[in-house]
């Protein structure tokens, strides 16, 4: 399945990740798919509510998975994803990441090197959910 980003999802994505450089940002992400095509219209920030090193790890909390998931219904858009950044790392899925992801939703990570943005890359389990595969991403202008 191809990834499209809005460019305003984009531009808030990559702006969170810097602002939260050196730490992990990490938030939401709202659209619409179709069996070819999965749309992300929105990207929400969320706080990290990650204990010690949030360096290395993200968490959200399931009172902030309940509200997305109440936002999704009322406004009428899918809740498709999570985003996260990795300070000082490259844009690839760790085991921590794998242990932690939920079937169905994408997973946009991005690589900030020295407060910049390096790299965007989505990844989302196979079926039998013990693996990434990447997704591929179009971001629209």
């Amino acid at each position: 399945m191809k990834l499209n980003i809005s460019k305003s999802a984009n531009e808030m994505m990559q702006q969170h990740a810097i602002e939260l450089f050196p730490d992990e940002c990490c938030g939401f992400l709202y659209g619409h798919e179709t069996e070819e095509v999965r749309t992300i219209e929105l990207a929400v920030p969320v706080v990290n509510s990650k204990d010690g090193d949030k360096k290395r790890r993200f968490e959200i909390s399931p009172l902030d998975y309940m509200k997305a998931e109440q936002y999704a219904l009322q406004n009428n858009i899918g809740l498709l994803g999570v985003y996260h950044s990795h300070p000082q790392h490259p844009a690839i899925a760790s085991e921590h990441d794998l242990k932690q992801a939920m079937p169905y939703f994408s997973y946009v990570i991005l690589s900030v090197m020295d407060a910049t943005i390096a790299d965007i890359k989505s990844w989302k389990l196979n079926e039998e959910n013990t693996i990434f595969l990447e997704e591929e991403i179009s971001n629209e202008q």
